[in-house]
């Protein structure tokens, strides 16, 4: 039973790391402690690279881009030249005060230190799609797609901004490298479903939205998209009953009505 007892406390009375009690202060608001921990615990352990850029992103959340700028100064020389990781963490620092510009910069020259490196132009890439400056993104992240990042969230994001500049053969060409990379990706199918009623092609939607709704049945959007599919390719009587579908599972009804009144007026 002491055994027993023993095995547990160890389990649950492990002493917290410096990094896990960082961040729970900062979960709680007291940046100013997470930021005296870290550094006390890097006067022991220079090398700890992790506690580092940890406390690099505390302070530039709390504003000071000076301390966290000296901190990545400190992290690139304990780091091979080639590696694009300061220059991210700069990129980063820069967004959290709101310079966007910089750490779109930041990202950039991230991408020319490390010309192998997906890293750079990938957290550019992201980032640039996250403000929608589609136009900035599309280039860094094929770039990125380029480099080898394959997964299914970049070629969606890839995706998505090449439909916002008009591309759709290349959004369409993303969202299938997406699928081929992870085929449960289903924002891959919803973004094909996209490209395909932009275009008006029934037969890509009808066939997205059946992969959507294999995957998630209650989905009432994809149901609805489905009858418009349907529509489109002529089967009006199937379209009808895949509205009704659409509005048992919880399609906005002034939608549903909408749909109708087209159907009848084609």
């Amino acid at each position: 039973m002491a055994l027993g007892a023993s095995l547990i406390c160890t389990a649950a009375c492990a002493p917290t790391s410096p990094m896990d009690k960082a961040i729970e202060l900062t979960r709680n608001h007291q940046e100013d402690d997470a930021i005296k921990l870290l550094r006390a615990d890097l006067d022991k352990h220079p090398e700890d690279l992790k506690a580092r850029r940890l406390l690099i992103r505390v302070l530039a959340e709390t504003g000071d881009l000076a301390e966290a700028k000296l901190e990545i100064d400190d992290l690139s020389r304990r780091m091979p030249a080639d590696d694009p990781t300061p220059n991210i963490e700069l990129g980063h620092a820069y967004e959290l005060a709101h310079k966007f510009e910089e750490a779109l910069a930041a990202y950039d020259e991230a991408a020319k230190i490390a010309p192998n490196s997906p890293a750079g132009p990938h957290e550019g890439g992201m980032r640039a799609a996250h403000w929608g400056e589609a136009e900035a993104a599309e280039p860094r992240l094929a770039e990125a797609v380029r480099r080898g990042q394959k997964d299914a969230e970049t070629f969606h994001a890839l995706g998505l901004v090449r439909v916002h500049t008009g591309d759709l053969d290349g959004a369409e060409e993303a969202y299938r490298a997406g699928l081929a990379s992870d085929p449960e990706a289903i924002e891959n199918w919803l973004g094909l479903a996209t490209v395909a009623v932009v275009r008006g092609d029934g037969a890509l939607a009808l066939t997205a939205y059946d992969a959507l709704l294999a995957k998630r049945p209650n989905y009432a959007a994809a149901s609805l998209g489905r009858a418009w599919a349907l529509g489109k390719l002529g089967r009006k009587n199937d379209a009808k009953k895949e509205l009704d579908h659409a509005l048992e599972l919880g399609a906005p009804k002034k939608n549903v009505d909408r749909q109708r009144v087209a159907l009848d007026a084609e």
